[in-house]
């Protein structure tokens, strides 16, 4: 018998190189073709559209296409042409990189560096000499003994994976559990012990305590009040904490004695999210119009702040529970930070403090944006925050402080705003910080690393693209709402993937930013509010009340400031989209989509919810652009009649019966995307029951089965997504149950993975393993930290320094800064 042989994976160097060996004419003529289209960027759709048209439809074309060299073009992410090099970035799976250089001329073919390949990538736009001393920045150096899984499949399942690495290096014998000890002992909340007492000095003594509680606690029946054996517990050596009943303290002992005799990472997880350790949690959220009423559609005002009074209600929710079920009585409280918004347009922004509704112990704090001359009045774009954070996070600390009467326990940033001041402050601090990215600008905005001059003066992405660097270098831990987000796709690359390796030529480069393999990243996917986000089925529960001023909404004749053209067939199906008005939410490609569409304009209507429809209306220079552009779509294409644009509506127990109305006309929701996160709008209408069509580019792949449980568009292909929607209601026409099976399926994928109980439940779980690990391990990453504080010292303030402050009227009628 032969013995199988073992061989080694070639690299995409190699392949290229064979390929080169083997089909030298095709490649010859492929590469001089790229090369002949000068200095640039090509994309992945170009390579492969160039690959089709050399290699035709003959055997040695199909035989080089589905090839080595066939594989590696089909994973490079970006190619850079300068004649006569054609340079690949491929990224064979997520997460993983490979950069391979090809001088079309002597064909020679070689592998580069990431600081090589960044350094080669900065000619496309500097055409200077070459630069010896370039800020290079590279993290791996303090992570490259950290433990972290390495198959893509992981990803995003970093508590998993950390609480299996050092349970077994923590624990390997039974005196290492030291730490868990020490662990137990430091906890106390405001003076008051908690779990264990001076008493328990040893392990052998902590054992001894809990086989004797176990022991004792068998005597009395399940539902016995902690109170009636609290005294002899005490005496042990055990404190509060352990359970409200003798059920609870039972099962708790057990975890731990389990844990004491053979280390187990589920038990330890499940044991360390049963340790009180989270009563106080501050969530900031500095940018837009933070309310809980009249702000949805407001410049930079949309899911970031529904999501997060969601997040709120759902995790105080789950604090009550738990401090119950550890049989404390402490009150949690939860403290919302946003900036104060002197002239805040008939909102409540200009309030100091507001209760959340639907909590006890729930708050918006709001904290001015101050300069030397005095305090903001008006909003300023999320783009242009940038000068007034640092002293914005000192003034935050001292307020919370000060409301908390101590520290938080827990300090969760949202968007590269409020995770920078997440950061500043844990690190002054030393509190447990969690990022939530919500979007990530940087793959928004193609090639605005690269080209960031070109983006500078409108969006300065050079202090957002650091500050997120900053951020997500810093924290503790980071959520996603999905994978994708992580890492992206096969195809796609992930938002925070996209921070690994990238350059602002005459800044700095990245040569290892971020690393997605890194265990501080968890998906913990969020959900509607099913108060107001129900199925159109429960008729029970149905707003029937609202129903006449959203028929005015939809179909009233008369053109207001509130909405604009007619629907001169009312009983056809209706196509719903509700988002920002901005470049990446595309809404006026939608309307594109449909205007071009002579089929899908027979078949249904299309109503979009979006902005506003007056430009003199919009302080955000990207919507007064989309608005502009809408008008000029309903004029070119003469959709009046068959198309109804409303402004942003502010009411969300309206909306949500907006969304039960359309399913009612048999509708569908389209969220076309360039990019998104996540999507609150996909789960929200999904959450009502209406079928969805929805980006193919970030989040909603993840949300959405395709033709399951709903349908993927990709914004890139308007014709066919258009179609694929038109498809979907020409089956609908001919077979109605076909819409209910949609419908249904959408509502079953809701239920199974996302809803806000299961993300609190999550989100406590970390909070509780990551504070953990952080006191007994060199979780804290203490010399990533100082480096972070040289570059935020060094580099970001003073890019800070180029952003312009905002101007205002003095009451004077006086311009200042």
């Amino acid at each position: 018998m032969v013995a199988a042989m073992l061989t080694r994976a070639l690299s995409s160097r190699e392949r290229v190189q064979d390929t080169l060996s083997e089909h030298r004419n095709e490649i010859v003529a492929l590469l001089s073709r790229y090369v002949a289209k000068g200095k640039k960027i090509l994309q992945p759709h170009h390579l492969l559209d160039g690959l089709a048209e050399v290699t035709g439809e003959n055997d040695e074309g199909q035989k080089l296409r589905d090839g080595p060299f066939g594989d590696v073009l089909r994973s490079t992410q970006e190619a850079i042409i300068l004649p006569p090099w054609v340079v690949l970035a491929v990224r064979p799976r997520p997460g993983v990189w490979d950069y391979v250089r090809v001088n079309v001329d002597e064909l020679a073919v070689e592998q580069l560096s990431v600081a090589e390949y960044l350094e080669f990538k900065e000619h496309l736009v500097n055409e200077s000499d070459k630069d010896n001393y370039v800020l290079e920045l590279d993290l791996e150096p303090f992570n490259a003994s950290f433990p972290r899984p390495t198959r893509p499949s992981s990803i995003g399942s970093g508590v998993q994976f950390l609480n299996r690495h050092l349970s077994s290096r923590l624990f390997h014998d039974k005196e290492s559990m030291q730490p868990l000890l020490d662990f137990l002992r430091s906890h106390n909340y405001r003076g008051q012990k908690l779990m264990l007492n001076e008493r328990l000095q040893s392990l052998p003594k902590l054992r001894s305590a809990l086989v004797k509680a176990e022991e004792h606690l068998h005597k009395f029946p399940k539902d016995t009040p902690y109170a009636e054996f609290e005294h002899k517990l005490q005496e042990m050596g055990l404190e509060k904490g352990w359970g409200d009943n003798a059920e609870h303290v039972l099962s708790t002992i057990h975890l731990l004695l389990e844990i004491l005799q053979a280390p187990d990472p589920s038990n330890l997880e499940t044991f360390l999210g049963r340790v009180p350790m989270v009563f106080n949690v501050v969530i900031l959220s500095p940018h837009g119009y933070f309310g809980q009423a009249k702000v949805l559609g407001m410049p930079d005002t949309g899911g970031q702040v529904v999501y997060i009074l969601d997040q709120v209600r759902a995790l105080e929710n789950e604090m009550l529970l738990r401090i119950k079920q550890q049989g404390l009585d402490i009150t949690p409280q939860i403290i919302v930070v946003t900036r104060l918004i002197p002239e805040a347009h008939g909102t409540t922004c200009n309030q100091r403090i507001e209760k959340v509704s639907g909590t006890q112990h729930s708050l918006i704090l709001r904290v001015p944006f101050r300069t030397e001359k005095g305090v903001l009045r008006n909003w300023v774009s999320r783009f242009d925050v940038w000068p007034y954070l640092e002293r914005f996070s000192e003034d935050v600390t001292k307020e919370v402080t000060a409301e908390l009467k101590g520290q938080p326990d827990l300090i969760i940033g949202n968007y590269s705003d409020g995770n920078l001041v997440a950061s500043l402050i844990a690190h002054k601090e030393g509190i447990t910080q969690c990022n939530i990215a919500h979007a990530l600008e940087k793959t928004k905005y193609p090639d605005s690393d690269i080209y960031w001059k070109n983006f500078e003066e409108k969006y300065h992405f050079s202090c957002q693209f650091t500050a997120d660097l900053i951020a997500m270098n810093h924290a503790d831990f980071i959520i996603t709402s999905t994978y994708q987000e992580i890492a992206g796709s096969k195809d796609t690359v992930g938002q925070y993937e996209s921070h690994t390796a990238f350059t602002l030529p005459g800044l700095y480069r990245v040569v290892h930013g971020i690393d997605v393999f890194d265990p501080k990243f968890n998906i913990v996917s969020p959900g509607a509010d099913m108060q107001i986000y129900f199925p159109y089925t429960e008729k029970q529960n149905r707003l029937t009340a609202l129903h006449s001023s959203i028929e005015e909404l939809l179909f009233n004749p008369k053109q207001t400031a509130e909405h604009m053209c007619v629907l001169n067939d009312p009983k056809k199906p209706i196509i719903f989209s509700m988002a920002r008005l901005d470049r990446v939410k595309n809404m006026t490609g939608l309307v594109e989509w449909f205007a071009k569409n002579k089929r899908l304009r027979e078949l249904v209507n299309l109503v979009v919810v979006a902005g506003d429809i007056d430009p003199s209306k919009s302080m955000d220079r990207e919507e007064v652009a989309e608005i502009e552009k809408m008008h000029e779509l309903i004029k070119e294409y003469n959709l009046n009649g068959q198309f109804r644009w409303i402004c942003a509506q502010k009411n969300r127990v309206r909306n949500g019966e907006l969304y039960r109305y359309i399913c009612d006309t048999k509708g569908a929701f389209v969220q076309p995307a360039i990019y998104e996160a996540f999507g609150l709008t996909v789960v929200e209408a999904m959450s009502c029951g209406l079928p969805t069509f929805a980006t193919c580019h970030g989040g909603p792949a993840e949300i959405i089965v395709d033709g399951v449980s709903g349908f993927h568009i990709d914004p890139y292909h308007g014709d066919s997504a258009s179609e694929r929607i038109a498809d979907f209601f020409e089956r609908c026409k001919t077979d109605p149950s076909y819409w209910v099976k949609i419908s249904n399926s959408g509502l079953q994928r809701i239920y199974e993975r996302y809803t806000w109980k299961i993300y609190a439940d999550r989100l406590m779980t970390l909070s509780g393993v990551y504070g953990f690990w952080k006191y007994v391990s060199k979780l804290e990453r203490r010399e990533t930290r100082r480096y972070l504080e040289m570059f935020y010292t060094l580099k970001y303030r003073n890019l800070v320094k180029t952003v312009p402050l905002a101007v205002e009227e003095s009451a004077d009628g006086q311009s200042t800064e």
